[in-house]
C-alpha cells in the first residue's frame, strides 16, 4: 500500500503544479507575467499530480504532438515535460508511480510514442526511455569565418506577430518530416518565442526567393566588448533555423554570419550532420562545442511503432522485447522489409524497451548496443541483419526543445 495518491489535475491546480516543478529545479514560483504564458501550455487531462499529507508532492505532464519516423510516416507523440517530485518525497516511489500512471494514460489515449528532454540522464532509462537522437552545439569565430559565398535570395527581418506567424507557417510545413522531428503545439510558440522576444530581444529573419518564403531563422545577440578580447565577445545565438531547401539553408546561415558587430556565433541544438563548416573559407573557425543527447524516446505502443516505420530489404529478424512498465508491449516481433508483426518464433535478439527506442530512429545500431552489452544476441549474425533492416539515410533529429 502506498502513502500517496496519483490523479489527473484540474485547471485550478495547474499553477501549484508549475510552482512545484520549478521548485524541483531550484527556481522560485513564476511571476504573473511569466505565468500568463505558462498557463496556456497546460492541457486538460494531460497533467498528473501526486498527493500526500493533504498536499501536492509531485507532478508530470505532456503536450499533444506528432513525430515523423523512418520512411516518412507520422505517429501520435506525447511530449513529456515538467517532471518533478518534491525534495522531501524523493526516493519513495513517487516518480515511479507518476511514470506508471502517465505511460498507461498516454498509451490508452492513442499516443504511439513519447519523448522528453532529460535534465538528469540517470533517471529515465528505467522507465523505458532511450536516447534516440543527438544534437551538436556549434561555436563559430565570425572574425575568422570568411564565408565562401554570399546570400543569393532575399533575407529580411520581420518583427512582431508577423514574424512569428511566418515562422510558424514554415515550421508546420517542414516538420514533422525528418525522422525524429515533431509538431509543435500552439502554446509552444507563446512560451518559447513570443514571451522571449520581449525579454531577450529575439529577431526573426525570413528568407525568400521569387517572392516565396522558404526558410527562417530566429536569433538573439548578446552585446559584448566588440573586438576587445575573447573574455566578453559579442555573441549571436541561433535559436531556431528551418529551411525548405539547401539554397535557403545556406542563405540563412550566410545572413547570420554577416550580421555586423558580432564576434561569435553560437548554435546549440543543431543536427549532428549539418555541414556549416563547408560554408566557410576557414573551416577551423567552426568548432564543435558539445555533442549531447536530445530526444529520449519511449515506445508506448510497440506493435504500432514497429509497424509504422519503414525497413530496408534484408533477411528478417525476430526481436524479443521486455517492458516492465507497459507489459502489454512485451513479446516477440518478426521484423522484415515488408512489416513487423507479433510472433511465437524463437527470438534472435532480446532487449529492453529502452534499447529498442534507441535503435528505433536509426541513431545507434544493434551492433553497437550488442557490443556494449545492452542487448542479448541469441542467433549469431542477428545484430547485423537487424542493422540492415533498420538502416536510415539521414540521422534523426528533433530540433524542438520543450
Amino acid at each position: 500500500m502506498t502513502d500517496h495518491d496519483i490523479r489527473v489535475l484540474d485547471d485550478a491546480e495547474y499553477r501549484a503544479a508549475h510552482t512545484l516543478f520549478r521548485g524541483t529545479l531550484h527556481y522560485p514560483p513564476a511571476p504573473d507575467d511569466q505565468w500568463e504564458y505558462a498557463q496556456e501550455t497546460y492541457d486538460a487531462g494531460r497533467v498528473l499530480g501526486a498527493f500526500a499529507d493533504g498536499g501536492m508532492i509531485g507532478t508530470v505532464q505532456s503536450f499533444p504532438s506528432a513525430m515523423a519516423v523512418p520512411g516518412g510516416a507520422v505517429v501520435r507523440h506525447a511530449a513529456v515535460s515538467r517532471v518533478g517530485v518534491r525534495a522531501d518525497w524523493t526516493r519513495r516511489g513517487v516518480l515511479s508511480a507518476l511514470q506508471r500512471a502517465q505511460l498507461s494514460a498516454m498509451r490508452a489515449a492513442g499516443d504511439v510514442v513519447a519523448s522528453l528532454r532529460a535534465s538528469e540522464t540517470a533517471i529515465y532509462g528505467r522507465f523505458g526511455y532511450g536516447v534516440a537522437s543527438r544534437y551538436k552545439h556549434l561555436r563559430i569565430d565570425r572574425r575568422r569565418a570568411a564565408p565562401r559565398s554570399r546570400v543569393v535570395g532575399r533575407v529580411r527581418l520581420v518583427g512582431g506577430e508577423e514574424g512569428e506567424r511566418i515562422a510558424r507557417g514554415l515550421f508546420d510545413e517542414l516538420s514533422p518530416v525528418r525522422a525524429g522531428t515533431i509538431s509543435r503545439w500552439p502554446a509552444w510558440w507563446g512560451i518559447s518565442v513570443r514571451r522571449v522576444v520581449g525579454e531577450e530581444n529575439l529577431k526573426v529573419a525570413v528568407r525568400s526567393a521569387g517572392g516565396v518564403d522558404d526558410g527562417y531563422v530566429i536569433y538573439k545577440v548578446t552585446p559584448g566588448v566588440h573586438d576587445a578580447s575573447d573574455e566578453k565577445p559579442s555573441t549571436l545565438t541561433v535559436m531556431d533555423l528551418w529551411a525548405r531547401s539547401a539554397e535557403a539553408w545556406a542563405d540563412l546561415w550566410l545572413f547570420v554570419l554577416g550580421v555586423d558587430l558580432v564576434d561569435r556565433v553560437e548554435a546549440p541544438g543543431r543536427p549532428v550532420d549539418e555541414p556549416v563548416e563547408w560554408l566557410l573559407g576557414d573551416r577551423r573557425a567552426c568548432r564543435l562545442a558539445d555533442l549531447e543527447d536530445e530526444s529520449w524516446l519511449r515506445l508506448l505502443d510497440v506493435p504500432a511503432a514497429l509497424a509504422a516505420r519503414a525497413y530496408r530489404p534484408a533477411p528478417s529478424v525476430v526481436v524479443a522485447v521486455r517492458d516492465a512498465y507497459l507489459p502489454e508491449n512485451a513479446g516477440s516481433y518478426r521484423i522484415s522489409a515488408e512489416d513487423a508483426v507479433r510472433t511465437g518464433e524463437a527470438a534472435d535478439l532480446v532487449l529492453d524497451v529502452d534499447a529498442l527506442a534507441s535503435v528505433y530512429l536509426g541513431d545507434v545500431s544493434f551492433g553497437t548496443l550488442a557490443g556494449a552489452r545492452r542487448l542479448e544476441v541469441a542467433t549469431p549474425g542477428a545484430a547485423a541483419r537487424a542493422d540492415a533492416l533498420f538502416a536510415v539515410d539521414e540521422v534523426p533529429w528533433s530540433g524542438t526543445f520543450f
